[in-house]
């Protein structure tokens, strides 16, 4: 029975110094939350009467305005690239939709001799694009190229 009243005694004195530490806490961001709301009112203030002496803003007010716009832009951004991400995976839903990070290759071309500039299919005739040479390649001494006669 002691053992069990000591046990109860041991977790509410934690608990009390669990609340305690929490309520400095809250007093120390009040403190500061107060200072800083004081600091503001201040700088207020003097920017307040160096308007009415038709001085111009501090520099930090200006900082400051730019900062607050870059903010707006950048959310602004982040919400387009949301709803176009959002667009894309409602793309990606339907079927037969293929993704591909693979940059994209004409099969077609639009010939000159017709009076209609349709676009005519390569067929087994595509252009040919080499893929990068790869980072060992860097081993090998380069072909010297000897020039062709005609």
């Amino acid at each position: 029975q002691t053992n069990e009243l000591q046990r109860k005694i041991k977790d509410k004195t934690q608990k009390m110094m669990a609340l305690v530490a929490e309520l400095s806490m809250r007093q120390t961001l009040a403190i500061k939350l107060q200072q800083e709301m004081r600091d503001k009112e201040q700088f207020l203030m003097t920017v307040s009467t160096r308007v009415d002496q038709g001085l111009p803003r501090p520099k930090e007010t200006e900082n400051e305005w730019l900062k607050i716009l870059r903010n707006e832009k950048m959310q602004e951004a982040a919400a387009e690239a949301r709803t176009k991400r959002a667009a894309e995976e409602d793309q990606a839903a339907t079927p037969g939709y293929i993704h591909t990070t693979a940059e994209w290759r004409p099969t077609a071309y639009i010939p000159d001799e017709y009076s209609l500039p349709l676009p005519r299919p390569y067929g087994a005739l595509a252009p040919f694009k080499p893929s990068e040479p790869g980072s060992n390649m860097r081993h090998f001494r380069k072909p010297i190229l000897k020039p062709t006669e005609i």
